[in-house]
């Protein structure tokens, strides 16, 4: 009975094993970025950033955001994003899915927490400009 045993719990200590390697793989990217637009219910802002990953990769990449919601103003806006679960850098380009927050009276403030599949992007930013409001929409990341 005990030999019966011994197989499942081994396949079951690769299995375990194999998943840890995978997440040791796993590594940050910072992007550095500015965005300038305007919003009135819906928003639209553009601009462009540099990528860098804990494991070396860089990439210069346009951005384009695109929100609905209550919101209206103009403002440019300069931050630093933080990717969290990345493979490789490709997975830092694509549509992600953004709840955002900005105000700001001169002095812009404005906070992103978006979401695409595993990898995760936190985006932190001040500028100038006239604006206020939320908004749900979505901000995508194209290699230049």
């Amino acid at each position: 009975m005990h030999r019966q045993l011994a197989k499942p719990l081994a396949l079951i200590c690769l299995i375990t094993a194999s998943d840890a390697a995978v997440a040791d793989n796993l590594f940050s990217c910072t992007m550095k970025y500015k965005l300038s637009g305007f919003s009135l219910a819906y928003k639209q802002y553009d601009g462009f950033g540099d990528i860098s990953c804990g494991n070396g990769q860089r990439a210069h990449v346009e951005l384009a955001s695109k929100a609905l919601g209550f919101t209206i103003g103009k403002s440019e806006i300069q931050g630093t994003g933080t990717f969290s679960g990345v493979n490789d850098i490709s997975e830092t380009y694509g549509t992600f899915i953004a709840l955002e927050g900005h105000a700001g009276l001169t002095k812009s403030v404005d906070g992103q927490v978006l979401t695409r599949g595993e990898v995760s992007l936190a985006l932190s930013g001040s500028g100038r400009g006239v604006d206020i409001g939320v908004a749900l929409g979505a901000l995508t990341i194209t290699p230049k």
